[in-house]
């Protein structure tokens, strides 16, 4: 019987959230006029975010602020362990741009769902999307590490429940912070032929696609089904402290008045979506 996809698995997938079901430190709610939405974010992690704003989440983060007449104001935070219990919960921001669910913060509507993708060079030709293809078992193969204490991302625990492992080669998800968006690390190789294909997650690939010299197929994995209770889909919200609803009301009426505008943002980087 396969071990089930923890919560933990789910957050460290997307956007190397690990370990953040800490006990939270004092929680306080945005305050009312304050003019400054403050945001919880990683300074080195492209697409998503960095430090001079040129990630989609910076982005969206900038539109929702002007819809409601705020500032934007920036909390920086490897998203590592105890990302959110040093952040949102520690009452230094009020709102995550990006979060799968979470059971310990509240949570917007949903404004994108995306999936995990084959990355390959298009040159390399190869027409499959299904993690039973037979030919994964001859490439070497590309997938993010999350630690050494037995979680990982979806990708790593079907491949080794087929038996592809002697070809597999592990990236931790945190990398090197020293380099630029240290989780991309995977998806260079992959344009230097060290590796034949990555699997990782669609924003990740998409964005690298849009801009990297080298053609890339970015091939959304099809039959995940086959493979549950391991989930390769998920969809995105924002992320409030649960007692700040006033905010949360605020993010999902953005949400939903600003959709034509999301959507051409996450088009602008290259986010695959549902």
């Amino acid at each position: 019987m396969r071990p089930r996809t923890s919560l933990r698995d789910i957050v460290c997938c997307l956007t190397a959230f690990a370990a953040v079901v800490a006990p939270a430190f004092a929680q306080s709610p945005a305050e009312e006029g304050s003019g400054t939405l403050r945001v919880c974010a990683d300074p080195n992690n492209l697409p998503f975010s960095d430090r001079n704003g040129k990630g989609f989440e910076n982005k969206l983060a900038e539109l929702v602020a002007d819809d409601i007449g705020m500032a934007v104001s920036y909390k920086w935070w490897a998203q590592r362990r105890g990302f959110i219990r040093n952040t949102l919960k520690a009452g230094t921001c009020d709102v995550i741009m990006g979060v799968p669910a979470l059971d310990m913060i509240g949570l917007t509507r949903s404004y994108y769902s995306s999936t995990y993708v084959l990355v390959s060079r298009v040159d390399k030709g190869y027409e499959f999307s299904s993690l039973q293809a037979p030919e994964l078992r001859d490439l070497k193969i590309g997938v993010h590490l999350i630690g050494d204490d037995g979680a990982n991302t979806p990708a790593v625990q079907v491949l080794g429940d087929l038996g592809i492992v002697e070809n597999v080669v592990g990236y931790p998800i945190y990398g090197d912070y020293r380099e630029d968006s240290p989780p991309l690390r995977v998806l260079k190789d992959v344009v230097d032929g060290k590796i034949d294909m990555a699997i990782v997650w669609g924003p990740l690939a998409g964005y690298f696609a849009k801009t990297t010299a080298a053609p890339l197929k970015v091939t959304p994995i099809t039959g995940a089904e086959a493979f549950l209770p391991f989930v390769f889909q998920f969809s995105i919200a924002m992320g409030v402290r649960k007692d700040d609803q006033a905010l949360q009301s605020k993010l999902n009426e953005v949400i939903s008045r600003k959709r034509p505008e999301i959507e051409a943002i996450l088009d602008e980087y290259g986010v695959p979506r549902l």
